[in-house]
């Protein structure tokens, strides 16, 4: 097993999980987005059975959900012809715009 490996940057990590991206290329988007929500899924329930108080929430195996949600997140930015850092500043560029609007709350696309 390799370990140890360490991660520089988004297209660094992006790389690296298309080493593994082994699915349907023909199918990439519904493989990859019900991939993802599943994904999404496992890392809910962990959170949920400490609702119930069944028991602490195990921050470990949370953050390794949280990887594999990566993994998706990733090979989907990959799909669509995107960098994760392209996506990325996407992302804090539309927040930043909004939170200099003065519409972080609320909901909408395009507030």
């Amino acid at each position: 097993m390799i370990s140890d490996i360490d991660i520089k940057d988004f297209a660094d990590y992006q790389a690296k999980t298309a080493e593994t991206a082994v699915y349907p290329k023909e199918r990439a988007l519904e493989y990859l987005s019900t991939g993802m929500a599943a994904e999404v899924g496992e890392f809910c329930g962990k959170v949920a059975k400490t609702f119930r108080k069944d028991k602490d929430l195990d921050k470990e195996a949370a953050a390794q959900e949280l990887g594999d949600v990566m993994w998706f997140v990733s090979q989907t930015c990959t799909a669509l012809g995107y960098t994760m850092q392209q996506v990325a500043t996407m992302n804090i560029n539309k927040l930043l715009d909004r939170k200099e609007r003065g519409v972080l709350k609320g909901d909408g696309d395009n507030r």
